[in-house]
């Protein structure tokens, strides 16, 4: 391979990386968080925190779900049942009302009790949205961004792996304290770490939204009937029933779980949905749970809601196609990995971060003589994204916290409380640069991610302290405050290095050598 093919190769590498690296920072980051999205929807609502130290079978949880159902919404066209998890351990019930208005009750699996309304918050979803559709902007345009980013990146690799000839001999050199350089074996350091991670999850990204970005032979195929691509992609169980008018009583729906249960070797039911209940003709249809398999895609079973009959199944074998489109999805989601692998995933979510940083880092370093107003656009966005995210998301954790229970639109008020903190970082950032606004935005961020645990006792009976002494919190909410506490210790390390002393007079204080201080 000549030196020249390489030279073009490195060029690509550097400025592909600088265009989308703030953005690809900010996905990565909420897709890494979106893989503990329950855990954290857990924590932001800690009025459901009761329900997680009683778990139930899933056939109990449906029983009892059915059992409230009749009592809440009987005369309902249309039921739909979450049952608990591992991870949300408390059922969802929704239903349509007389008005067409959607209603929602979650109820302990346990007790059979409807728990009190938890507070407005769109909680994990947020960061899910964000990491893909960027939230504030038109979902449409936003998944466009978000794959052209997705592209961008998997090119980045890609040119990034043929420039490095020496690239597995160079994860294992790291040299501190030596501004670029050190800047360079830290991002080949964290970029083969966990490489093929970081090409499965932009790879599979592109495949999420496939049928967007290359709509062309669906609609050669179908033309353009995106209803008839969607069944055939999406396909359901049995078939759809009108309602006969005439009242019935509906079928135990515990011997239908347990059915299932053994037809999925052992593998429980995740949902229920039935339509017409208390009719002749109503249907229940059972899809099995998340879990244990790599695709995303579950298998459906659909039973007579009047005499229990199994009537169709579905999703247990599939085409090779939909098999592999599956797959993929399944593996960008990670909904299968038990906890041990979700960790990984999440660290290796951490490790893309530290390579996309890194390499922003790395180029401001390698200019930090240029003076012009693109070197510190570039130096600003570094601080405001590097130093400011970590702001944002602490920001708006404490917002969930903090914002009165009965405000207008609570839901909308903490996702701007993130986008404000956001965007008051970058503006600083961009205001004055340096070591001083460095380590004060580390600091901030480090201050607000540590002091989650904090607030999280002050502000409910199920904290981190609760599972250690007491043990009657759920482990998913301490998990996530011993977390936070790493991460803003982490924040605070970064921030006393570049609170040492300087070692020599007069010694200017350049984006370079900023970085070397944290780089020792």
């Amino acid at each position: 391979m000549t030196g020249s093919f390489r030279q073009k190769m490195a060029s690509l590498h550097t400025w592909t990386g600088l265009l989308v690296c703030w953005l690809l920072l900010l996905m990565f980051s909420s897709g890494t968080a979106s893989y503990f999205r329950d855990e954290i929807t857990l924590w932001m609502k800690p009025e459901l925190h009761g329900a997680a130290m009683q778990p139930v079978s899933n056939t109990q949880a449906g029983v009892a779900a059915i059992q409230v159902m009749q009592q809440r919404a009987a005369q309902a066209k249309h039921w739909f049942i979450t049952l608990p998890t591992g991870r949300t351990p408390y059922i969802r019930a929704t239903w349509s009302g007389p008005d067409g208005k959607l209603n929602t009750a979650l109820i302990d699996p346990a007790t059979r009790a409807e728990l009190a309304p938890a507070r407005d918050t769109h909680a994990g979803a947020f960061l899910s949205r964000l990491h893909f559709d960027l939230y504030y902007v038109p979902p449409q345009t936003g998944r466009w961004i978000a794959g052209l980013c997705g592209m961008v990146l998997l090119v980045s690799l890609l040119s990034g792996v043929v420039t490095h000839r020496r690239i597995f001999r160079d994860f294992f050199t790291f040299r501190p304290g030596k501004g670029a350089r050190s800047w360079q074996d830290a991002h080949n350091a964290v970029g083969v770490f966990a490489l093929p991670f970081h090409m499965m999850v932009t790879y599979t990204g592109l495949v999420t939204l496939m049928f967007m970005y290359m709509p062309f032979a669906g609609q050669a195929v179908y033309k353009d009937d995106k209803g008839a691509l969607l069944s055939d992609i999406y396909p359901s169980v049995g078939k759809p029933a009108t309602a006969a008018g005439i009242s019935a009583p509906l079928a135990p729906v515990g011997p239908m779980l347990e059915q299932a249960q053994r037809h999925w070797g052992g593998r429980p039911a995740g949902t229920i949905s039935i339509a017409h209940p208390n009719d002749a003709n109503a249907r229940i249809s059972v899809t099995r749970a998340a879990g244990g398999d790599l695709s995303n895609k579950q298998p459906a079973m659909q039973f007579d809601g009047a005499g229990g009959a199994l009537l169709a199944a579905s999703g247990d074998s599939a085409s090779t196609a939909l098999a592999a489109h599956g797959v993929l999805y399944g593996l960008h989601i990670a909904r299968f990995a038990e906890p041990l692998l979700r960790w990984l995933f999440f660290i290796s979510g951490l490790a893309g971060c530290a390579m996309v940083a890194t390499g922003a880092l790395l180029w401001a370093a390698k200019r930090q003589r240029h003076s012009g107003f693109g070197a510190r656009l570039v130096h600003g966005l570094n601080i405001g994204c590097i130093a400011g995210l970590p702001i944002a998301y602490g920001a708006y954790f404490w917002a969930n916290r903090l914002l009165p229970l009965q405000l207008a639109q609570r839901a909308d008020r903490e996702v701007a409380v993130f986008f404000a903190a956001w965007g008051a970082a970058l503006l600083l950032a961009q205001w004055r640069q340096g070591r001083a606004m460095w380590r004060a935005q580390l600091a901030c961020g480090a201050l607000l991610l540590g002091g989650l645990p904090v607030l999280n006792a002050m502000t409910t009976a199920t904290h981190a302290l609760a599972v250690l002494f007491r043990h009657n919190a759920p482990l998913a909410v301490a998990a996530f405050d011993f977390t936070a506490l790493a991460l803003g210790m982490l924040l605070a390390v970064a921030a006393l290095r570049l609170g040492r002393k300087r070692k020599y007079k007069g010694e200017t204080l350049t984006p370079l050598s900023t970085m070397q201080e944290i780089s020792k």
